[in-house]
């Protein structure tokens, strides 16, 4: 009788071609539908002319450093989040959730789309104004300090006769009234932090609670959430990169109605591509 060749065991754990191409196809397909997510909803969003108009009077890599780190921060947030999920509820209930989320964005988007005017975002004027007013409004609290420090200066010079000489000089002999700060390393990287947090600070509030925000929630719940992870930041890259380089320019020409009409489409996709998946 023939002798049986010998037998060859596997390692322990190991994975087999088939389940490990699965997972790699499952990964790249997450990534890219999350990527396609992220710029068809941030697109033409608050947090995109937020870095459009802080580029515009500040430095471009200090925007994008700031406001990309808050966005990657919550796209990752949002990501654990969707990772809890199933742990929380059984794998069908989050799945079936998630589709009736994108369902959800996806006729809201629709209808405002109808609702929409041709012409360029409303957003863009909406972030224009708030920046305005938070700059108007460190400018009158500054001229109140300067009209408080005048009436001391004046109270003071009362008691002064008019033949009095005034010394207006400091040790140094320079005026004392010449008080600019100098243009030295030190201020400089004073001015840096404050454009870093600005647009980091304002970028992370915007982003909290955004259609966004829950969409990736959604898809992690549903999905590969490492693709979710590396499709979205990329994508969110991608968003900050050309906001901070001709967003103004972009959001010129491009209609408001044209971002929202794209997103509802591609979130409906997703629902019927979810049901029609199944858990």
């Amino acid at each position: 009788s023939a002798v049986p060749g010998p037998r060859s065991f596997g390692a322990p754990g190991a994975v087999a071609p088939e389940v490990e191409d699965e997972e790699v196809w499952a990964f790249w397909r997450t990534a890219v539908n999350s990527f396609v997510m992220i710029i068809v909803t941030e697109l033409g969003d608050k947090t995109f002319f937020i870095s459009c108009i802080l580029a515009m009077r500040n430095g471009r890599m200090l925007v994008f450093i700031g406001s990309m780190g808050a966005l990657a921060v919550m796209h990752v947030l949002s990501s654990v989040m969707g990772i809890a999920l199933p742990m929380l509820l059984p794998k069908e209930y989050t799945h079936y959730a998630s589709a009736l989320l994108f369902v959800y964005f996806g006729v809201k988007m629709l209808i405002e789309a109808r609702d929409a005017e041709t012409g360029p975002s409303e957003e863009l004027q909406e972030v224009e104004e708030e920046l305005i007013g938070k700059k108007q409004g460190r400018r009158q609290a500054g001229e109140g300090d300067e009209e408080d420090g005048a009436a001391s200066l004046g109270a003071g010079d009362e008691g002064v006769d008019d033949g009095a000489v005034v010394v207006t000089g400091d040790a140094n002999g320079g005026s004392v009234g010449d008080h600019a700060p100098p243009d030295t390393p030190r201020s400089a990287k004073t001015q840096s932090m404050k454009v870093l947090m600005q647009a980091l600070t304002l970028t992370f509030l915007a982003e909290w609670g955004d259609r966004s925000q829950i969409a990736t929630i959604a898809m992690a719940a549903a999905h590969d959430p490492w693709g979710v992870i590396v499709g979205g930041v990329l994508g969110h890259a991608i968003c900050t990169g050309i906001a901070v380089i001709g967003g103004r320019m972009l959001a010129a020409r491009i209609s408001e109605r044209t971002v929202l009409l794209s997103g509802g489409i591609l979130f409906l996709a997703f629902a019927v591509h979810a049901f029609v998946e199944g858990p």
